[in-house]
């Protein structure tokens, strides 16, 4: 057996090395699916790295509460991208922020409202800028590094704000304007500190802090008309009680909206979360683009391959006359199909990370290698040699040996 396997492969590579340009061809068709392929699951897995070590920075003892949605994911995305109420679908509460504060073991909760404004001063004006409403309590669950000046507090809660460094550059040209104001909604509020420019803008709150203006959520309330609570950071007493007083906040949360449920409660490994919608979108469509680039390179390959057949009838029909069945003849042309693929997948396993490596420096996107990634890539790749390269070998196979012996080129 194993040296009838070994005389397949020998009779492959033979082949293939007859019709070099063809064959590297054939391959590159193949390698530039797999190469989309890898280049998304790259991508993918260093926004969830990314994510997981700020999770794992921040500590062990934090618990997320997000809205639930009963409609799919994708239909969720899309609508969030596409309605102007994107910011309005979220039935979390500050009811909840104080009923999540009662449970045993809670020791600080920060809830976070996201909506846009336009951002004014005496030199510049920001069209859309991020606001987010919080509390005082939200650097003792997620620290961040402040630049200049405070972050709220109970004391300059009503009137202040915290802006991120680049925010701070387009508003003011300089970064440290502490003690200056701005406006928005018809109300003035006085910036009391600066963030710190943080490097990884990705995070699980799916906000960039960078761009974005912190304030009071209360404050928030009396000035906007209609403010929504997308997510509730949580931080507990003691990491071993994770897992019961999420439940607790679960049960706490079920009692007090009479039963409903709209709601998920995540700790640990499932904060972690895709933190751009708009990039799953872009990632789905890519997975699509390269879906349609593996059946053409698989289209390339059963294209070779019946030519390959065709070119190669008369020596087909000597192997069967000397004794060679049609399962040998259709493990031939496998073999030779399973080797193309199969070269074409290193070929791509490489030019894919060379395309995360590019993108990785005009990104925050480091290329994540990994095992997984390689391993998927070649069994992608395997079964398409096998899907393509089946016509041709069993049309190969079925050659009558006589009608093969009269044939000549």
């Amino acid at each position: 057996m194993s040296l009838l396997l070994r005389n397949h492969i020998r009779l492959a590579r033979a082949s293939i090395k007859q019709n070099r340009t063809r064959s590297f061809l054939t391959c590159f068709g193949i390698a530039i699916g797999i190469a989309s392929i890898v280049l998304i699951l790259s991508l993918t897995g260093s926004i969830s790295s990314l994510i997981n070590h700020e999770v794992s920075g921040i500590g062990s003892d934090l618990v997320v509460v997000r809205p639930s949605r009963s409609k799919d994911s994708v239909t969720s995305i899309v609508e969030e991208l596409t309605s102007a109420s994107s910011f309005e679908r979220s039935s979390l509460s500050m009811v909840d922020v104080a009923t999540i504060s009662e449970v045993e073991g809670v020791t600080a909760v920060a809830p976070i409202a996201v909506s846009t404004n336009t951002l004014m001063n005496e030199e510049n004006t920001i069209p859309s800028a991020t606001i987010i409403g919080t509390s005082p309590e939200f650097t003792t669950i997620e620290p961040l590094p402040l630049k200049y000046g405070v972050f709220l507090n109970n004391k300059n809660s009503n009137n202040a704000v915290v802006i991120g460094h680049d925010l701070a550059l387009k508003l003011y040209n300089t970064s440290n304007p502490v003690g200056r104001t701005l406006s928005f909604c018809g109300q003035r509020f006085i910036v009391v500190g600066v963030l710190d420019e943080l490097e990884n803008t990705i995070n699980f709150d799916n906000v960039n802090f960078n761009e974005s203006l912190f304030m009071d959520v209360e404050a928030m309330e009396n000035v906007m008309d209609y403010v929504q609570i997308q997510q509730i950071n949580i931080k507990v007493l003691n990491t071993s009680l994770l897992e019961p007083i999420s439940t607790n906040i679960s049960t706490a949360l079920k009692d007090n909206r009479y039963g409903d449920t709209n709601y998920s409660v995540s700790y640990g490994d499932a904060i972690s979360h895709p933190a751009s919608n708009l990039l799953m979108i872009i990632s789905g469509m890519l997975a699509l683009v390269s879906g349609i680039s593996l059946i053409v390179g698989g289209i390339g390959i059963m294209n070779i391959m019946l030519v390959s057949v065709s070119e190669r009838t008369h020596e087909i029909g000597i192997r069967k006359a000397v004794g060679a069945s049609g399962y040998n003849i259709l493990m031939q042309f496998i073999f030779e199909s399973l080797i193309l693929s199969i070269f074409g997948s290193i070929l791509g396993i490489f030019l894919g990370y060379l395309l995360a490596f590019f993108v990785s420096l005009v990104t925050p996107f480091s290329p994540y290698f990994s095992w997984e990634i390689a391993v998927v890539t070649i069994l992608t790749a395997i079964v398409v040699g096998v899907l393509f390269g089946t016509y041709p070998a069993l049309k190969a196979a079925r050659k009558k040996p006589i009608d093969s012996l009269r044939y000549y080129r």
